[in-house]
């Protein structure tokens, strides 16, 4: 059984005991979350739309963490301008507990 969620602007196929990175959702290690946006689920047939709305996906938080950092580089030609910043992206991985429909 799997199903397609969205979460933080993006799309993702999860099944039960997957292990996701997301963009930072509010919670600690340990906390439950229930994933509200399912846009599809699959167990044997495929449901979409008004037929996945009866869906539920719960998941765990696992962490909270940073990923690598990116270095932005902006420079101009013959002009003298440069700007070097630097950033990290906030994710929360979640271990995905349940799919029911």
């Amino acid at each position: 059984m799997y199903a397609i969620i969205e979460t933080g602007g993006k799309q993702y196929k999860v099944s039960e005991g997957d292990v996701i990175d997301v963009e930072k959702l509010e919670g600690d290690a340990g906390a439950e979350i229930t994933f509200d946006k399912i846009l599809a689920v699959s167990d044997g047939t495929l449901r979409v739309a008004d037929e996945a709305k009866g869906a539920t996906v719960k998941g765990s938080i696992v962490e909270q963490g940073r990923g690598k950092k990116i270095i932005v580089y902006r420079f101009k030609a013959k002009s003298g301008y440069h700007k070097k910043k630097g950033h990290r992206q906030a994710y929360t991985r979640v271990k995905i507990d349940s799919i029911a429909l």
